[in-house]
């Protein structure tokens, strides 16, 4: 008699430990409470579903057990994701390490998921609700939903997180989760915008520019990235600011103060942008400073640093002193954003927070609490930056999640 295993979650970790526990062996049974499979992932890389990256490395995850991610990671990497997806039929992109579907269609990677769930007898129950988990006494569990009880062996939770509830990930697997025993580390929004004080981002609102950005907490640097950033009518937005607002969202949670210092001339140390202003002051002298950054900034960006620096816009730009070119300079090379909180789980894309991973087994990603219990993917106190890390995790830990409890039950197990 095949073990039975339940998955809660129908998403990108859900499908892969469903695959990966039907292969094994195993009947599997999807509990998804959307009207749609797959639905979060048909959002990825911008529609594209950036599948994974060639550059793995611990830096690229952050968790509250800093060697947690790469030990799941290890079981099922970059190779045998690619082999994976290839074996489903995707034919791999390649744009300099971000690794795509070759028809750029996020629907493909749902479609061939579904596809091979069905080929393997997968059940997926869609619109389904879990009301309560009860523990057999012989082990096992039995799942009460709105369309009625499921008797499973093993458990995998793969329920998302907060981000994008839209999409599915409305938080109900962390009470599922504690309802088993498990601590939950408060899920907050990462990978998400910045909201900040002033009006002045409505004047440059839809501007798009390199720069480094370093986010600060009390003063003391908490991250740094640097990338294409974006300037929204509420404040900042772009991949460099994804990648650091993680730190924010948790530094306000605990209601300590954070800036963003912008670097609009990243390639340039600042004595070389300085030189760079008074040679352009020099060449450009008859200009006023209103027109003085024209060819080299957004006249957006431009005419609030310069207000912001405090030199009259009407000055000709041959009559500024050192001082007030060092002024001009500072905007440029450390404009400061005080951050008033980030946007809500509605905006991002992912959470940091989350199942606490002291409490689940990196090798089997089985519950320590709960024999029986896997969990996989978001729901996870683990969060990637941009760039396929959070789809590479939930391929890893929803296949090992999906491999070990199928293994686990083999020889008898779930009779």
């Amino acid at each position: 008699m095949k073990g039975r295993i339940g998955i809660v979650g129908a998403g990108a970790s859900g499908l892969a430990a469903a695959i990966a526990a039907a292969r094994a062996g195993a009947q599997v049974t999807v509990i998804e409470h959307m009207d749609k499979a797959g639905k979060k992932i048909l959002s990825t890389g911008n529609g594209r579903c950036n599948l994974t990256n060639r550059r793995m490395e611990a830096e690229c995850f952050r968790c509250g057990q800093k060697d947690f991610p790469m030990k799941v990671i290890e079981r099922f990497g970059l190779e045998e994701t690619l082999g994976f997806f290839e074996g489903l039929g995707i034919l791999i992109k390649d744009r300099n390490g971000y690794l795509y579907p070759y028809s750029d269609q996020a629907s493909s990677v749902r479609d061939v998921l579904l596809q091979e769930a069905e080929r393997r007898r997968v059940q997926i129950h869609l619109s389904c609700h879990i009301e309560r988990i009860e523990e057999r006494p012989c082990g096992g569990f039995v799942l009460h939903t709105d369309q009625g009880r499921l008797s499973e062996d093993a458990l995998i939770l793969a329920a998302g997180s907060k981000a994008a509830p839209s999409t599915g990930s409305d938080g109900s697997g962390y009470e599922l989760a504690r309802q088993l025993g498990h601590s939950i580390i408060k899920p907050l929004p990462a990978l998400v915008q910045l909201r900040c004080q002033g009006n002045m981002y409505r004047q440059m609102a839809g501007v798009r520019t390199e720069a480094g950005v370093r986010l600060l907490v009390d003063g003391e640097l908490a991250a740094e990235d640097r990338g294409e950033l974006q300037l929204v009518d509420y404040g900042l937005s772009g991949i460099p600011i994804f990648q650091v607002s993680r730190f924010a969202a948790k530094a306000l949670d605990q209601r300590r103060r954070v800036t963003v210092r912008v670097d609009f001339m990243p390639a340039w140390e600042e004595r070389e942008a300085f030189g760079l202003l008074k040679k352009r002051a020099s060449l450009l002298g008859y200009k006023p400073v209103s027109d003085f950054f024209t060819g080299m900034l957004n006249p957006k960006l431009a005419q609030v640093l310069i207000k912001c620096s405090g030199v009259n816009p009407s000055l000709k730009a041959g009559e500024l002193t050192g001082k007030q070119l060092g002024r001009i300079l500072g905007q440029l090379k450390s404009y400061e954003a005080i951050v008033m909180s980030v946007n809500p789980f509605a905006n991002a894309q992912v959470c940091c927070g989350g199942v606490d991973t002291r409490q689940v087994d990196p090798r089997t990603m089985q519950s320590r609490i709960k024999r029986g219990l896997y969990f996989a993917g978001e729901i996870l106190d683990v969060d990637g930056i941009c760039g396929g890390y959070n789809l590479q995790f939930a391929w890893s830990s929803g296949v090992t999640a999906g491999r070990s409890a199928a293994r686990a039950l083999e020889g008898g197990a779930g009779k």
